[in-house]
C-alpha cells in the first residue's frame, strides 16, 4: 500500500459491511490511518455453536490488514473449510460459513468477553495483531441486536402469521430472498455508546456515513439515541454517501429493504432518511439526473463516481466527498 498523502485531522465513519470496509481502505491512502476511526455496527453479531461472531468489525478487520477473502467479499484469504465440513458431517449448524482461520478469531473474541472484557477492548486488542492501525469501535459494548420479522411460510395462508428471526438468519440462511415486515434493534433504548464514540463523532473534522446499507448497517447506529443525536449535531461537517446506484444496492438487499420498508429505492429515498444527519450526499454519475432531487431534500449533492473496483476508486471518492463539506472538510492536496 502506498503512503497516505499526510497526517491530517481527524475523520469519522459510520460502517458497516462491505462498502464501509473498500472506503476505509481508500481513506488510509489520504490520512495516516491512527486519524480515522470507523464507529462499527455490532448489531448483526450473533452467537453460533457458542462463539461470538461480529461480522461487521471482521470484514473491516481484515480488509484494512489486507488479509480479506477477495472471492467472498468476507472472512479471510486462502482459507480452508475443514471444520465446517466436519460440522456439516456431524448434522450441525454448517449454514453460516466458518472458515478455519477465521475461527481463530472467533475464538479470541470469546474467551476475551467470557473474561469480563468489553467489545470495544477485545476488537483494539485483535486489531493490533492485525496490524490495523485505523481505530474500530464498536457502537455499543451493550447487547446490540438487529431482528427481522419475515412472512412465515408455515401459515395455514400467506401472510396469516409472520415471524421474527436474526439478522444473520435472514441475511446468510435465507440468503435475504424473503420479504421483510419489519425491522428493530433490540437493546437499543437501554444500550451505551461505546467509550470513544460521542467523542469520535464531536471531535471529528469531519463524519462520514459509509455507502452502507442505510437499515440494517447504518441504522443500528443511529438506534443508539446518543449517537443520532451526536450525529445531528455535526450535520454541516457529515457526508453521506450512497449505496444506491440506478435504484439498486451493488450487493446486498439495501434497496430491496428499503422498498419492502416503505422507503424509495433511490438516492432521494437514501437523502430523505439522511437528511436529518448530512448537508451532503455524494451519488453516482449514473444518477446525476437525481441531483436535483436529492437537493430538493434539503442536502447538497455531489456526482461522482462512485463505485469501488479498486483502492484508488475508495481514496478517489473519499477524497470528493470530503472536499465537498467544504471549509468544514480536512485539508486535502
Amino acid at each position: 500500500m502506498p503512503p497516505p498523502t499526510r497526517p491530517g485531522p481527524h475523520v469519522t465513519v459510520l460502517a458497516g459491511g462491505f462498502g464501509a470496509a473498500r472506503l476505509l481502505d481508500g481513506l488510509v491512502r489520504l490520512f495516516e490511518p491512527r486519524t480515522v476511526t470507523a464507529v462499527v455496527n455490532c448489531g448483526d453479531d450473533i452467537v453460533l455453536g457458542g462463539l461470538h461472531i461480529s461480522p461487521d468489525l471482521d470484514t473491516i478487520t481484515y480488509c484494512l490488514a489486507g488479509e480479506l477473502n477477495p472471492e467472498t467479499g468476507w472472512g479471510l484469504r486462502d482459507e480452508s473449510w475443514h471444520a465446517l465440513e466436519t460440522l456439516r458431517r456431524l448434522g450441525g449448524p454448517s449454514w453460516f460459513g466458518l472458515g478455519d482461520r477465521d475461527l481463530g478469531t472467533h475464538l479470541y473474541r470469546t474467551q476475551r468477553l467470557a473474561e469480563g472484557t468489553p467489545l470495544s477492548v477485545v476488537t483494539a486488542e485483535l486489531t493490533a495483531r492485525w496490524g490495523v492501525e485505523v481505530r474500530l469501535l464498536p457502537v455499543t459494548d451493550d447487547r446490540l441486536r438487529t431482528r427481522v420479522t419475515i412472512d412465515d411460510d408455515t401459515a395455514a395462508r400467506p401472510g396469516d402469521a409472520t415471524t421474527e428471526i436474526g439478522f444473520q438468519e435472514y441475511f446468510v440462511r435465507l440468503r435475504h430472498e424473503v420479504a421483510v415486515r419489519s425491522v428493530r434493534f433490540a437493546g437499543a433504548d437501554h444500550a451505551r455508546p461505546a467509550p470513544g464514540v460521542l467523542d469520535a463523532i464531536a471531535g471529528a473534522a469531519a463524519v462520514i456515513i459509509a455507502p452502507s446499507n442505510p437499515i440494517v448497517s447504518i441504522g443500528p447506529l443511529l438506534a443508539l439515541r446518543d449517537v443520532r443525536h451526536a450525529v445531528m449535531r455535526r450535520r454541516e461537517q457529515t457526508v453521506a454517501i450512497s449505496p444506491i446506484v440506478a435504484g439498486a444496492a451493488l450487493r446486498g438487499p439495501a434497496g430491496r429493504l428499503m422498498s419492502e420498508l416503505g422507503h424509495e429505492s433511490s438516492v432521494a429515498g437514501v437523502a430523505r432518511m439522511y437528511t436529518p444527519l448530512a448537508g451532503t450526499l455524494v451519488i453516482d454519475e449514473a444518477d446525476a439526473s437525481r441531483a436535483t432531487a436529492v437537493e430538493a431534500e434539503g442536502m447538497r449533492c455531489i456526482v461522482t463516481p462512485s463505485i469501488m473496483h479498486t483502492p484508488a476508486d475508495a481514496a478517489a471518492l473519499a477524497r470528493t466527498a470530503l472536499a465537498g463539506i467544504g471549509d468544514a472538510a480536512p485539508a486535502l492536496r
